[in-house]
């Protein structure tokens, strides 16, 4: 069986798709179900190898879980880094962690989406000309 259901994935997406409506940013879900090194070097790879980095005003957030070894990052570019609250990236993941503490994978990832969606609208807001740079769908690292 998969990570997650068909019905949780759109979820998420649409989670993705809800919050980038109001900003440039972009926001991505990566998930496998084990993390065969440092969460954090385990997200920065990802973050590269989907090519978050490569935003026009380097605004990417990656939210990655590693669900078997309940483990899970969430980092974003310098873009926003620079911008953000100095616990912002930490508060938003004990909100998730009240989540997935509760066996709600899909309640965790989506209240991330959604923290980082309120802060990426408020430092870098949708203007007419924006474009959907990155896909919204959830990109799975070792089966679904």
């Amino acid at each position: 069986m998969g990570i997650l259901s068909e019905q949780e994935q759109e979820l998420i997406s649409q989670a993705v798709e809800s919050a980038e409506m109001f900003t440039s940013g972009e926001i991505r879900i990566c998930l496998e179900k084990k993390c065969s090194e440092p969460v954090l070097d385990r997200a920065a790879n990802y973050f590269k190898e989907l090519d978050m980095h490569k935003t026009a005003k380097r605004n990417g957030v990656l939210i990655y879980v590693a669900t078997d070894d309940h483990q899970f990052a969430i980092i974003g570019d310098v873009g926003i880094n620079r911008l953000v609250p100095h616990d912002f990236w930490n508060s938003t993941k004990d909100a998730m962690l009240g989540h997935f503490k509760e066996q709600d994978l899909v309640g965790g990832i989506v209240t991330g989406v959604r923290l980082a969606g309120e802060q990426l609208q408020t430092f870098f807001p949708y203007h007419d000309s924006d474009i959907n740079e990155l896909p919204n769908h959830i990109s799975f690292k070792d089966g679904k």
